[in-house]
């Protein structure tokens, strides 16, 4: 069955998050009904990484194998159509080898977190950022997040629920910047611990806001202790950009 590697974007607003639960409607259903409709016999989607309720993707990769040899251009185009009026868009569709998967061949992955630090109310980008009612210092943020990067224990930035077999990653980038009336925070690495951007985000928000020093991030990041860790960002503003392949 050819296999087809699928770059998808969605609004993770009305979905309990990227995989398939009883709870509530997911993007992977979603794209498996309308792979369905295109061939009866597709495959379960297998996407990048497990978005959580609430997070949005620009670049979100995935793949099914389809019975049908069709061109790259029909099967976007015949999933757009299946999906209808839903919150998800397949961007491209493009032939892979059968070997090819989206999970486990992934490099790496990248992240933003959009933030506006303003005292009014959001009318347009309500439920797509974060917004904290106070001035963020950008550049302080900036700073307290490189004590983040390399190969460290991340307990402290990771969910309790959280599946991975270890706490040690290697977070290869992070940047904090100012962009017109928002700040974002963008990072990636080859892997992220469950909640760990938005961990990362909310932590940084304390830095922004002048209750934190960079030593503070850096004893928080040292103290492998959950309980060290900052307010947990919302989903609203967690974008997951970009998945690269070697």
């Amino acid at each position: 069955m050819p296999r087809y590697k699928l770059t998808v974007e969605y609004d993770g607003g009305p979905f309990a998050g990227w995989q398939r639960q009883e709870n509530g409607p997911s993007v992977q259903q979603a794209l498996e009904e309308a792979a369905l409709k295109l061939d009866p016999e597709a495959s379960e989607v297998y996407g990048a990484g497990r978005t959580d309720s609430g997070v949005h993707a620009l670049g979100q990769v995935a793949h099914v194998d389809l019975r049908k040899d069709l061109p790259d251009d029909t099967v976007r185009d015949a999933l757009n159509a299946h999906l209808g009026r839903s919150a998800v868009a397949v961007l491209a569709a493009g032939r892979v080898s059968d070997e090819f998967h989206a999970r486990f061949d992934a490099t790496s992955r990248s992240y933003l977190y959009r933030l506006a630090d303003r005292r009014a109310p959001l009318a347009l980008d309500r439920g797509r950022v974060w917004r904290v009612p106070r001035k963020l210092d950008a550049a302080a943020m900036d700073a307290a997040a490189q004590v983040l990067t390399g190969q460290h224990d991340f307990t402290t930035f990771r969910a309790a629920l959280c599946q991975a077999k270890s706490p040690v990653k290697t977070l290869d980038a992070i940047a904090v910047r100012r962009v017109g009336p928002e700040v974002h925070i963008s990072c990636s690495a080859r892997s992220f611990l469950h909640r760990q951007v938005r961990s990362f985000a909310g932590s940084l928000v304390e830095v922004g806001i002048g209750k934190w020093s960079a030593d503070d991030m850096r004893a928080a990041l040292e103290a492998m202790d959950r309980t060290a860790c900052g307010p947990v960002a919302p989903p609203d503003g967690l974008y997951l950009v970009r998945v690269d392949y070697a």
